[in-house]
This record gives C-alpha cells, structure tokens and sequence, in this order.
C-alpha cells in the first residue's frame, strides 16, 4: 500500500472544496492508496510548468495535483475546479 502525504496547501485546499467534493475525495483516497493508476480516477501527468507533477478527478470539474517522492510515498499538493489549479 502506498503512502500518502499531506502538504499543508492541500489540506487548506480541501477545506476550500464544496461538501459533496470533499466527500467524494474522502472515498477516491481509498481506491488512490490502493492503485493512484486507476481507471476510475483518471489520472494523468502533467506537462509544460507543472512537467513531473499528477493530477486525478475528484469530479469532471474538480481535481487533485500530486507528486510520487519515490516509488512508496505521494504527496498531495493542492485540490481546485479545474479552472484554478492548472498555473
């Protein structure tokens, strides 16, 4: 089972999230613990500035960026509406 970190900017982010996402977040940390490559999770690599960072969907709208800091171990870095978290 991989290890997930919580960086102080997530956990402020995800206090920002409306009650239905921060409740759909809670079950998809369950399956993203298990496999962070699920399909149902829809995640992804990003590119350009934010090149070695991962992103997953809470929702169609919502998402979550993370960073793999070795094989183990994910750190969460910030949860937003798809408009404000690409920067």
């Amino acid at each position: 089972m991989i290890e997930i970190v919580y960086s102080r900017r997530f956990l402020k982010s995800v206090k920002h999230l409306p009650l239905a996402q921060q409740k759909k977040l809670a079950n998809l940390l369950v399956i993203f613990q298990e496999d962070p490559y699920h399909p149902f999770l829809h995640s992804k690599q990003l590119t350009g500035s934010l090149a070695g960072l991962l992103s997953f969907r809470i929702t169609r709208d919502w998402r979550v960026i993370f960073q793999f800091l070795n094989p183990d171990k994910i750190q969460m870095l910030r949860a937003a509406h798809r408009k404000d978290i690409y920067y």
